[in-house]
């Protein structure tokens, strides 16, 4: 027996003789006869099971398979998975500040950010990574390539790179740095003295982002109104959200208070501070990809009618969690509360402790859902995510331009375009030519990049009905005549979405050129969610109808 299985079993000894001591009722004596037993399969499996077994990968499937039964934000967090975890909390790591990628084999730069040593040593989308201190990077997996670039701050690093533009082939020395990914994607005035701030996630400490990014938009004297982007951000950092809101209301205001089965996790949130901007008028805009924090901050200013919500549904996640450590650089994230916004509601769409017969995560039904009211008497529900004050949905992508993204076509036309254009106009201003979509249809002619329309898929689905069903073959004809009416055409598809995929390219390349903010500065030039969101900061009356403003 190893000296690790060893330690296991004797830790696994102590916690029950810990339980068995303190066992009074019925449900600790099931959680001692299951933990008993538990530690029973382990010993059998590990004294008598054929092969030799990995104790630390049999335990962890066993802890995930525990945790599978309860909702989805309930995880173990390994010594593995930490790393991961700290990076998606904090915005932070030590690395060389670069975005990589396989292509031919190889490892490739396809972003990097803004003044950190990728950037500042001169490498570029499109360069590609051989090796990094004589380890080839031939076959290697992006994953086992950023772990070979992350390190010590301080440390170097040796890369030999293939320059996108020269085809020259040099070693470079970078020293990592700690790499701070701000989460303010964008911050700008966009259009007659309206702020824009684009927030992609609550890490921690991006309130400190937000609040000098706000404060310089303030700084231009030229911003009487302000557009808060939480479209896509998945929450975080519960306090980022409770100070972010903070900077809109009144200090000691209630953002939200959570509620759990001990009561150690009931807690109210308040400001701490005093507002920035008090009166200023808001738009946020939101979408099914906003939730928890985005959910706290669209919710909290919905309900305290200090902001005007535009856009779309938001996700619904109105769980709290809370990291515990465990031991030996392992924790578990584990829900430990509902948070409910000013109101009295709580936008969870989820029951996960109820299943459907099918085995699906049951959602509240509509005619379950509660009224409630905002401090101005307009009506709001619970149960299913923020619904906007402003319904706009959002440009649906075409099938033959998802295709094109999801196999990174764009991506690699833009380094294309990238390679053979020194400067391009401003990403408000840039337009690629019809001579360039061309190049671009030219340049996918020989690549794999097919798709289904939904059409198509729906008549696939009708054709198996009726096989299955055994109907004449007049029926079948028919459908296949059918279908060869909606059948896809490429060459067709590329002219009808024409603007939509030139857009798509045009955002891609004004990212290699500008870094992530020219790509979004690109993406607000088209953008349907927010030309509604301008709009209803130029029309006053409009603004104070919605928030029932007298």
């Amino acid at each position: 027996m190893s000296k690790k299985i060893g330690n296991i079993i004797i830790s696994t000894v102590l916690v029950l003789l810990c339980i068995c001591f303190t066992a009074a009722s019925s449900d600790n004596f099931k959680i001692v006869k299951n933990l008993d037993i538990f530690f029973s399969v382990f010993r059998e499996l590990n004294l008598l099971y054929v092969d030799d077994i990995d104790a630390d990968k049999i335990v962890k499937s066993g802890i995930e398979g525990m945790l599978n039964e309860l909702d989805p934000y309930t995880t173990f967090l390994s010594e593995e998975d930490s790393e991961e975890f700290d990076l998606a909390t904090t915005g932070e790591y030590s690395g060389i500040g670069a975005i990589v990628g396989v292509k031919n084999n190889y490892i490739q730069i396809v972003e990097t950010y803004k003044d950190f040593p990728a950037d500042k040593a001169g490498l570029v989308s499109g360069d590609v990574l051989l090796s990094i201190d004589n380890v080839s990077l031939h076959g290697k997996t992006t994953a086992e390539a950023s772990n070979l670039l992350k390190g010590e701050h301080g440390t170097t690093l040796n890369a030999r790179v293939v320059k996108l533009k020269t085809s020259d082939t040099i070693n470079i020395k970078l020293t990592r740095e700690k790499i701070h990914i701000s989460g303010i994607a964008h911050a700008g005035i966009i259009h007659d003295n309206i702020g824009y701030i684009a927030l992609s996630s609550f890490t921690q400490n991006c309130q400190k982002d937000f609040k000098n990014a706000l404060q310089k938009l303030e700084a231009t004297r030229q911003m009487k109104s302000l557009i808060i982007d939480l479209r896509g951000n998945s929450g975080g950092w519960l306090e980022a959200a409770i100070d972010i809101a903070g900077m809109f209301v009144k200090k000691g205001t209630e953002i939200v208070y959570s509620r759990g089965r001990i009561k150690d996790f009931d807690y109210s949130y308040k400001t701490k501070e005093e507002p920035l901007l008090a009166d200023i008028p808001i738009v946020v805009l939101v979408n099914n990809g906003s939730a928890s924090s985005s959910e706290i901050v669209a919710g909290a200013l919905q309900d305290l009618d200090r902001a005007v919500i535009a856009g779309t549904r938001t996700f619904g996640k109105g769980l709290v969690q809370t990291v515990r450590e465990l031991g030996y650089n392992s924790r578990i994230k584990l829900t430990t509360a509902k948070y409910y916004i000013p109101s009295g509601r709580c936008i969870q769409a989820h029951n996960f402790s109820k299943l459907n017969e099918d085995g699906s995560v049951a959602t509240i039904p509509d005619s379950l859902k509660k009224e409630f009211n905002t401090a101005h008497g307009r009506k709001v529900y619970d149960g299913g995510g923020i619904m906007p004050d402003i319904e706009v949905q959002a440009d649906e992508f075409s099938d033959i331009a998802i295709s094109l993204a999801v196999r990174n076509l764009i991506s690699e036309y833009a380094i294309k375009y990238f390679s053979q254009h020194e400067h391009i106009d401003e990403p408000e201003k840039f337009k690629i030519t019809d001579a360039d979509y061309l190049d671009f249809i030219e340049f996918i002619s020989d690549k794999e990049y097919d798709y289904q329309t939904k059409a198509e898929n729906i008549v696939e689905k009708l054709l198996e009905e009726v096989k299955k069903g055994k109907y004449n073959d007049n029926i079948k004809t028919q459908i296949d005549a059918l279908k060869s009416q909606i059948t896809h055409d490429k060459n067709r598809d590329l002219q009808t979405h024409k603007h939509e995929i030139s857009q798509l390219i045009n955002e891609e390349i004004a990212g290699k050129y500008f870094y992530q903010q020219g790509r979004i500065r690109k993406m607000l030039t088209d953008d349907r969610q927010l030309d509604a969101a301008v709009n209803i900061l130029l029309d006053k009356d409009k603004y104070n109808e919605i928030l029932n403003k007298q």
